[in-house]
């Protein structure tokens, strides 16, 4: 095989390489996924691979995505992000730190 043919397969491998592989720390926590209440009933939270939704009345998915203990939501790609820091997480509760320093419970 000549260099030509050689480079074709070796660049198209980089390049499934690099369309296959997302970065660990903006990968979807299988644990946030799913449907959320808080402990006092008035907000329900969904979360998808793809959306973030809040409903305290009015809802509204956002787009989002989590780096190490933080989700970051975004209305149609506006910046700057909203944060919500993760306290805990389990199966069966997850704890946000508002951005507004509210602490809020939530469970399935």
């Amino acid at each position: 095989m000549t260099q030509k043919a050689l480079l074709v397969p070796v660049i198209g491998l980089i390049l499934l390489a690099f369309a296959c592989n997302t970065a660990p720390e903006h990968q979807v926590n299988k644990k946030l996924v799913g449907q959320w209440k808080s402990k006092d009933g008035n907000t329900k939270l969904e979360i998808t691979d793809k959306g973030f939704t809040m409903d305290d009345g009015k809802p509204v998915t956002e787009d989002y995505f989590v780096n190490k203990d933080t989700i970051f939501t975004s209305y149609e790609g506006s910046r700057p992000y909203t944060r919500f820091e993760i306290k805990k997480l389990d199966d069966h509760q997850l704890t946000l730190f508002y951005p507004d320093s509210d602490l809020v419970e939530f469970s399935r």
